[in-house]
């Protein structure tokens, strides 16, 4: 009776010892899988976009970060839907360059639009006005954000702009190219200007 007590207390400690150590497994994946996050998110570029804690709401009304676009070459412009003047024109040539990029690299291509009037700009507004302008595929983003937000992002892109009426903007005329780490690789400034450059760019980030 006693070797059979004696058997039945090993099996116990064999079990509680077997449970520690898959505990011990699990915790130490956890830290692992936690390691390598902070390692992805540490690596980025220190003059990635992705590192700018800013939020903004789509055409779809979902909330994102601009870290949630990291893995794509962005091709961004800002832009405000009730403007009469250039930004069709910016428009335009946001769609031309689309045209004349490779399938293949638009698959790993987003074509950003941000708004500078959050205000008029709802995602409601965004999503008609991309349905106008046939940009309703997966590769044309719109996003609109708070005014600072809007403020400091225009910074980056090193686009100046102000109110002159209580519906119209001045405003520069840029777009900027990223890479897939957030990093700006090019930018065109002007209207209707040779867009050859713009294409390569994207070409070579894409592949």
């Amino acid at each position: 009776m006693k070797i059979y007590k004696y058997f039945l207390l090993a099996l116990l400690v064999i079990n509680l010892w077997s449970c520690k150590d898959e505990t011990k497994k699990e915790v130490a994946e956890t830290e692992e899988s936690k390691a390598e996050t902070n390692k992805e998110e540490e690596e980025l570029p220190g003059l990635s976009i992705y590192n700018l804690p800013t939020k903004w709401t789509t055409q779809d009304g979902k909330e994102i970060e601009l870290k949630d676009l990291k893995g794509d070459v962005l091709v961004m412009v800002m832009i405000y839907t009730s403007c009469q003047a250039s930004c069709p024109r910016l428009v335009a040539d946001m769609r031309n360059i689309h045209k004349k990029v490779s399938d293949k690299a638009n698959k790993e291509t987003k074509y950003v639009f941000v708004s500078i009037d959050p205000e008029v700009d709802t995602p409601e507004r965004l999503k008609a006005f991309a349905k106008e302008n046939q940009m309703e595929s997966n590769e044309y983003l719109f996003l609109r954000g708070t005014k600072e937000d809007t403020r400091e992002f225009a910074a980056v892109l090193a686009v100046s702009y102000k109110s002159i009426s209580p519906m119209d903007f001045s405003h520069s005329n840029i777009i900027s190219v990223f890479d897939k780490q957030g990093v700006m690789k090019y930018q065109k400034e002007g209207l209707g200007e040779d867009d050859s450059e713009t294409i390569k760019t994207i070409q070579e980030l894409a592949n």
